[in-house]
């Protein structure tokens, strides 16, 4: 199919476009940076402004899109700008996806939504956590996925069975050449952050391969037909990103945790991909033990 993906020059977009294009699937994609490979793929178009989303959506006219663009590191910016951009890129970006014809829209959002790290404390309503834990966003950059959460079922109810529209949360992304020792998306490299756990805490250890949620995109868009209208789905490794077991390791970073970590066994994460094993059958293929180098 013709696929569309926005912010398709970042960490997770590039594997997506790669993991697409290997599929078979007719690609382009739209960011305001080039790639660093299949620029011939790509063209700029600044999706914050509706003239210009509509512009770039009736130029392909996709059958569907993948919709990864946004500032996508929390703090990087101040935060009502996050707020505003996210937001306006989810919005524009769905109403151009409508009124182009496609006919699936998959909504990059984020782990985040739940609220750990809440600088007042936070405690899980159970663990391992999956899509139907309460969300509690504490910063902008989550409520900013929260609110393309919400933007995404707006479009839902509005367009029916028009449009099959879904959004992903995927875990801490992590890159093929990050294995191999190019800093992560907050500058430390996996052996470091595997190696003091304090780096990944925050995060409560999750992380997933970047071509695994590349693969789960294209089992996704091509068994849309296959899922309610409107659902949302995890995606992360089956393990944590972390040597000892979370059962240990989340009571000392998240004192809300303590009693309820013990239901994680070994080596098992903190997320569940509920949603997605329940309904495609999905599952991860790596893990930092098999791709670390």
């Amino acid at each position: 199919m013709r696929v569309l993906v926005t912010g398709g020059s970042g960490r997770l977009g590039e594997s997506v476009v790669q993991g697409l294009l290997e599929a078979g699937h007719d690609v382009v994609s739209v960011d305001l940076r080039a790639p660093s490979q299949h620029r011939e793929h790509w063209f700029a178009a600044d999706l914050t402004v509706v003239d210009e989303a509509s512009w770039a959506l009736a130029r392909v006219r996709p059958e569907a899109v993948v919709h990864l663009a946004a500032i996508a590191v929390p703090f990087s910016r101040p935060e009502r700008e996050i707020l505003r951009t996210n937001t306006a890129l989810a919005y524009n970006v769905c109403r151009s996806a409508l009124d182009a014809g496609a006919r699936n829209v998959v909504v990059a959002s984020s782990p985040t939504v739940v609220g750990y790290g809440a600088p007042t404390g936070w405690a899980p309503a159970y663990l391992p956590i999956d899509e139907a834990h309460p969300v509690r966003p504490w910063n902008a950059y989550g409520l900013s996925k929260l609110m393309a959460e919400h933007v995404m079922r707006m479009f839902t109810a509005q367009a029916g069975d028009r449009m099959r529209l879904s959004a992903i949360r995927p875990c801490y992304v992590i890159a093929e050449d990050e294995w191999a020792g190019a800093p992560t998306q907050q500058g430390h490299t996996v052996r470091e952050r595997l190696d003091d756990p304090a780096l990944a805490a925050g995060s409560l250890f999750n992380y997933v391969d970047a071509r695994d949620a590349a693969e789960f995109v294209e089992v996704l868009l091509r068994r849309a037909e296959d899922v309610p209208n409107g659902e949302t789905f995890f995606v992360g490794a089956a393990d944590a990103l972390a040597r000892e077991p979370l059962a240990e390791l989340l009571p000392r970073f998240h004192p809300g945790t303590a009693g309820g970590a013990d239901v994680l066994a070994g080596t098992e994460s903190a997320f569940r991909n509920a949603a997605a094993e329940r309904l495609l059958g999905w599952k991860p293929e790596r893990s930092w033990r098999t791709e670390l180098r």
